[in-house]
């Protein structure tokens, strides 16, 4: 690991400037707190509780600061302990949360394969970490011991079809420059990859972009020492192995065969996922949260009535006038391009979601029966919580 951590103390990643946190908030998944609520609580959190919070191998911040920030605007109670092997990424991080004045975190220097020694915690941040360990299944072990009873992890780790090109480079360059420093190594990639041929398979992958955005982004693709990318089988065998279970992926959508071809009776779901996964081509990480095997946690559905929707991304009132209007919006996610179709009934119900109705509170507010609005919140969840925009959260009331 100590090629591993030479990188990260020479390009801190990724790579963030401390005085934009005066304009900008990062936000992405995982670690917002609405999908935290609705993947690993069914959307029913007791948010009386301040949340206790591990951000393993946290980098220069992004999930850090999206949780801490994003729960003292909604005025919850939190305690966030961050580790990462990196010292100047650590100090990105620190000066980040600094700039925020966020407050209840604790700063570690050390490994996430010693989670269980810093707490307890009821939800656990890892994106972008375990596919560089060299027994991710040992890191997902190590967090599973540092979790509290009924929470949940959210991860991110690379896909391979969406990373096409980058593997053969990565072993290319980790043959050529053996024993050079960290900067030596950036200068003879870049001179290189500068002269790859029309027909390289990464100078044709439209879904990479690291490596143009700043020098740690192009290291951390193309130079990395321990990488290495999970198909879905992969994951859930790893996962499995390490005593946790899917609760869901962040865009189910992107996984869901039954939307690109019909699905054969003798394929089961991870399969059918699977071949989803190759038919699409453009997945390059999966995002998703994962609970204890056997808890039989499932993600927020809208099948209880009591529970609160939210749209994560789009304004409630500009898709409904589209929904009413018979338009279609279209999405583009992961290279994928996609509609969304809704009946004309939804228009209303998707009008009146504010953070703090619940699905009750909308049926009476539109004067929906109970038939009708099963019918039609049912095609609406299939359609939002499938590319992630519907969430379930109590988190505002």
């Amino acid at each position: 690991m100590n090629q591993v951590k030479d990188q990260y103390e020479a390009y801190p990643y990724p790579e963030r400037n401390p005085k934009d946190e005066a304009k900008r908030l990062i936000s992405g998944s995982p670690s917002h707190p609405l999908e935290i609520d609705h993947f690993l609580f069914a959307g029913q959190r007791d948010w009386t509780k301040p949340l206790r919070a591990l951000a393993a191998g946290g980098g220069t911040g992004d999930g850090l600061i999206q949780l801490a920030q994003m729960l003292t605007q909604t005025g919850k109670s939190y305690e966030i302990t961050y580790v990462d092997l990196s010292r100047a990424s650590r100090k990105v991080a620190e000066a980040r949360a600094a700039a925020r004045q966020l407050k209840n975190i604790r700063f570690v220097t050390g490994s996430l394969l010693d989670a269980a020694d810093l707490g307890v915690f009821d939800y656990i941040d890892c994106c972008g970490v375990l596919h560089h360990l060299p027994e991710p299944v040992e890191g997902f072990r190590a967090l599973r011991a540092a979790l509290a009873p009924e929470g949940g992890l959210g991860f991110m780790v690379y896909a391979p079809y969406g990373r096409s090109g980058v593997y053969p480079l990565q072993e290319a360059f980790g043959a050529l420059h053996d024993g050079l420093s960290p900067k030596e190594r950036l200068k003879a990639a870049r001179k290189i990859v500068a002269a790859l041929p029309e027909g390289h398979p990464f100078k044709g992958n439209p879904n990479l972009g690291d490596h143009h955005d700043s020098d740690a982004g192009f290291y951390d693709l193309l130079l990395h020492s321990q990488d290495r990318a999970f198909d879905v089988p992969d994951l859930i065998d790893t996962m499995t192995e390490a005593g946790w279970e899917l609760s869901g992926f962040t865009m189910p959508a992107l996984y869901d065969l039954s939307r690109i071809t019909e699905v054969p009776d003798h394929i089961d779901e991870v399969r059918a996922m699977a071949v989803a996964e190759k038919l699409r081509g453009t997945i390059k990480t999966h995002v998703g949260y994962a609970v204890p095997a056997g808890q039989g946690q499932q993600a927020a559905s809208g099948k209880n009535r009591a529970l609160v929707p939210h749209l994560k991304g789009v304004q409630p009132q500009a898709l409904a006038q589209a929904v009413a209007q018979g338009k279609a919006p279209k999405l583009n996610f992961a290279g994928i391009d996609a509609q969304l179709r809704l009946p004309k009934a939804a228009a209303p119900l998707i009008a009146a979601i504010d953070g703090r109705r619940s699905l009750s509170d909308i049926a009476q507010m539109t004067k929906t029966d109970p038939i009708g609005m099963g019918a039609t919140w049912a095609r609406v969840e299939a359609e939002l919580a499938g590319w992630g925009i519907l969430l379930y959260s109590g988190i505002l009331r």
